[in-house]
């Protein structure tokens, strides 16, 4: 009975444009579960006890939220399904610190890539080109790896139904657009695939081929290794953003809610959260508010 009821949930949320690949394999998991046990119906106890079958708090703080939704839905129609507490697990996520690059060792980073010998020029160049473009953009990279050819536009990238489902277009600077075309010039191979970055073999560049080709840049260039995270392109990006505003509170408004689109957040909210970044933001955000409560109080 929880198998079916599962596939009608997985149904509507995904029509209501969820991602929800990570909730399938936890979901049937838990759906078989019960069944081994002849349960019908979501219990707390039975919740808890699935939950709690993995190592990390973490995890089993994920299991029981996804469950916590599947059971919200099913007691609409069946209040027999109970409702696990959530916190049970007492875990609380954390953004890891993140490493904000100086502009030199961006650039550093890119030129040393293009360089090393243990990559084949193709890989070199790809991986080269790919890192600029994060550091340039602030793209994520699931963006960056699923470009095509034809995304590349007079007005800038063509942004495809990201993360929250929403498609941009990202104007790009000059120099920028100029290295895009010389990468597809001089260093895309003539293949049938037509994402923009791609292995030697013709095939779409996996998030696993890219994250260790940086922990290999990363290591040896001596960087400290909370570098070698490709996240770090899109807070750095971020933060010079940000570092950049301009003073006036109407422009700051402005700025930040530019900075927002242009990243693709989906609440200016989850742009305020790179403040925190960098002591110069905090600074200046100290120094800000010294000078409202000064002219304030005069």
């Amino acid at each position: 009975m929880l198998i079916s009821d599962f596939e009608t949930y997985l149904s509507l949320r995904r029509a209501g444009g969820f991602d929800l690949r990570k909730d399938m394999f936890l979901l049937r998991n838990f759906a078989r579960f019960a069944g081994e046990r002849n349960e019908t119906h979501v219990k707390t106890s039975l919740a808890i006890e699935w939950a709690a079958k993995t190592t990390s708090v973490a995890q089993r703080a994920h299991r029981l939220k996804a469950l916590i939704r599947f059971a919200q839905y099913l007691r609409l129609e069946d209040n027999r399904h109970q409702l696990p507490p959530g916190g049970v697990f007492g875990h609380h996520r954390q953004r890891p610190v993140p490493y904000i690059f100086q502009n030199a060792e961006v650039k550093a980073l890119v030129e040393h890539t293009a360089g090393l010998p243990s990559f084949d020029p193709l890989r070199r160049h790809t991986f080269s080109f790919l890192f600029g473009l994060l550091a340039a953009t602030g793209l994520r990279i699931s963006e960056a790896l699923a470009l095509r050819l034809d995304d590349l536009t007079e007005n800038g990238l063509l942004i495809r139904r990201t993360k929250f489902h929403k498609s941009r277009i990202l104007p790009l600077h000059e120099t920028t657009a100029k290295a895009l075309e010389t990468y597809c010039l001089y260093h895309r191979p003539k293949l049938e695939n037509d994402h923009l970055f791609i292995s030697a073999v013709g095939k779409t560049l996996s998030y696993f081929v890219v994250r260790e080709a940086l922990r290999a840049v990363a290591k040896s260039m001596r960087l400290p290794a909370r570098a070698a995270r490709l996240h770090n392109f899109r807070h750095t990006f971020a933060v010079r953003a940000l570092e950049n505003s301009p003073e006036s509170r109407d422009r700051i408004g402005r700025h930040m809610l530019a900075v927002s689109t242009y990243l693709g957040h989906a609440r200016v909210s989850d742009t305020f959260w790179y403040l925190r970044s960098t002591p110069q933001l905090m600074i200046d955000i100290t120094k800000a508010g010294e000078r409202f409560l000064e002219g304030r109080t005069a």
